[in-house]
């Protein structure tokens, strides 16, 4: 059997066992039926009462669920993932096995409070640099090292495309700012592109081609690149050149956040220099108080 069949094959054999599992623990008080008197059969609904609440004909949804190469819509999955009380996660799968491309993660509410576990993540990486962001970039918390080394603080924008395009200290500090713009500007078309109808992708780039012509110049040209690691050289004015890395790390719970964490690189006595920043002497002498 060809490699691209056998792959269907197991796709379909998935998605039946898939739909079956999820139709068999949903009840039918659940699902606003009458349980009625007489011994179910079926555990769970029946094939052909998930139909009739999905709105779709029975032979239909029994080929779906035999992983036949049928058509399906968004609109029916969706109606199939309501009747079945799938999670988001659940969801995103059923698209996966039904052969398209998923819709874009949502938070959990029961996800909604893992800022802090987030935030107790960074302070745990101490003495190196890390912050979180957004969707948009906007800054949602930074350790006391970013705020020492990158010069994170009150009084600038809060969102790190923004910052890095017109904040005078980060840009002073910056020997790479020049090859580094380019990517940033790559990586931020890269996440317009994902999500081309979202509002708040298109009020950060009009921010940004407003704030800087260098931005407006760069975001013309049309690169695109994935989120990955960066190589950061930079001057601080009491330790001299430090050499980092930075990493952008997602949380699927958390699809709305991403953490960027900086680690030291083996040049300029670099994690020497950020133990030393992140020690009461250093910070005595840092030029910004610390974040919080």
């Amino acid at each position: 059997m060809p490699a691209a069949e056998a792959t269907r094959s197991h796709r379909r054999d998935e998605l039946r066992e898939f739909l079956m599992s999820r139709r068999a623990r949903v009840s039918p008080e659940e699902a606003g039926l009458p349980a009625g008197g007489g011994r179910r059969r079926t555990p769970g609904l029946r094939r052909e009462e998930v139909a009739v609440l999905a709105g779709v004909g029975a032979s239909w949804y029994q080929w779906l669920e035999q992983g036949r190469e049928i058509s399906v819509s968004p609109q029916v999955l969706d109606a199939v993932a309501r009747v079945l009380r799938l999670s988001d996660a659940e969801r995103r799968h059923l698209y996966l096995l039904a052969g398209m491309n998923p819709p874009a993660p949502q938070v959990a509410p029961g996800k909604r409070d893992m800022c802090d576990g987030l935030r107790r993540l960074i302070d745990t990486w101490m003495p190196y640099p890390a912050h979180i962001m957004d969707l948009y970039y906007n800054c949602v918390v930074y350790n006391d090292a970013a705020a020492i080394v990158l010069g994170m603080r009150p009084g600038i924008t809060q969102n790190c495309l923004l910052d890095f395009f017109t904040d005078p200290l980060y840009r002073e500090r910056s020997h790479s700012w020049e090859r580094n713009a380019r990517t940033v500007v790559a990586q931020f078309r890269a996440a317009c592109a994902a999500r081309p109808e979202d509002e708040g992708f298109r009020e950060v780039l009009a921010r940004a081609r407003a704030a800087s012509e260098e931005f407006a110049a760069l975001w013309a040209e049309r690169d695109i690149e994935d989120q990955g690691q960066v190589r950061k050289e930079l001057s601080h004015p009491l330790a001299g050149l430090l050499v980092v890395e930075s990493t952008v790390l997602k949380v699927p719970a958390r699809p709305d956040l991403m953490i960027v964490l900086h680690a030291p690189l083996d040049e300029a006595n670099t994690a020497e220099k950020l133990e030393w920043l992140a020690s009461p002497e250093g910070r005595r002498g840092a030029m910004y108080p610390v974040a919080g």
